[in-house]
């Protein structure tokens, strides 16, 4: 008896699904850093939910009685030179940061996306203009460029995130552009331009899926790149204001406690090391999973 053609291609995409998950579960375990980078990444993102709940104090509380007070039992991690809990303003910033890092990202790859994909499959003079204004972009230093656009703006977290995201989209564009134009004469899509499909079904729907791997590699190791460029804007003054709790504004108020108060400065420049090591690994290692020569399986 011949199964329908519905049933066919169920067990088909079950099938598919079920071998993924076996190779993945066969790359984390014989890659223990990306178990590290996963666990990281996963605890990084349940306490950005669920941070309301699980503060143990007021991260924004003014308490002078409790000023540089050491890590103890009732302070863990010490509190700062305003008396706030610095664990409370450390997860508080986890969400701070986090979220910062996903609207940075989000913005310059839809910017880039879409700059990498016009310049990509038209080519000719539409390529050379949308990659000659890329390049003004990227003749200047990201850190750089960002504080002056940041400076311009005026000082605070939204601006930073607007200049932050204004000088990482080219990265993408080029990225974009690069696998568009290896996919923009293959014999699938030139099937699909003589029969007369639109333009756009043919970029979205058989160009940009087999363009989003490397991608999204890419976006998974940007947002420890943005995390870390935010708290260094937020570090010189120019991103976070208080009593905001990010990391790298932590970090700025506490460098004048070093000596004294180690605690200060320290604990919140362990969050950032943790995080961009954590998003690091993982996109690292979703790198190594998506190279079929390389993989280790």
């Amino acid at each position: 008896m011949i199964k329908p053609l519905e049933t066919v291609d169920h067990q088909t995409q079950e099938a598919g699904w079920h071998r993924t998950l076996t190779l993945v579960q066969r790359f984390l375990r014989k890659n223990p850093l990306a178990i590290i980078g996963l666990a990281i990444v996963g605890v990084n993102l349940l306490i950005a939910i669920f941070v309301t709940w699980i503060t143990p104090y007021d991260p924004l509380k003014i308490d002078l009685s409790q000023k540089l007070t050491p890590p103890s039992g009732r302070f863990l991690l010490g509190t700062d030179d305003m008396g706030r809990d610095i664990l409370s303003r450390i997860l508080m910033g986890t969400r701070v940061s986090l979220a910062s890092a996903i609207i940075i990202i989000g913005l310059s790859f839809l910017v880039g996306l879409m700059v990498g994909l016009v310049a990509g499959y038209w080519g000719g003079w539409v390529d050379d203009l949308l990659m000659r204004v890329t390049d003004v972009f990227l003749a200047f230093p990201a850190l750089i460029l960002a504080m002056a656009i940041s400076a311009t703006l005026g000082p605070s977290l939204q601006n930073a995130l607007i200049a932050i995201a204004s000088v990482w989209w080219p990265w993408y564009a080029r990225l974009v552009r690069g696998q568009v134009m290896s996919m923009r004469n293959r014999e699938f899509v030139l099937a699909s331009r003589s029969l007369g499909s639109p333009v756009l079904r043919t970029i979205f729907r058989h160009i940009l899926p087999n363009c989003l791997g490397p991608v999204f590699v890419q976006l998974t190791l940007d947002v420890g790149a943005t995390i870390l460029l935010t708290a260094s804007l937020s570090f010189i003054g120019l991103g976070a204001q208080p009593p905001t709790p990010e990391w790298g504004a932590m970090v700025s108020v506490g460098r004048l406690y070093m000596l004294s108060y180690w605690w200060v400065p320290t604990m919140p420049g362990f969050a950032i090391l943790i995080s961009v090591l954590g998003f690091n690994l993982l996109g690292d290692s979703i790198r190594d999973f998506l190279d079929v020569r390389g993989r280790n399986i």
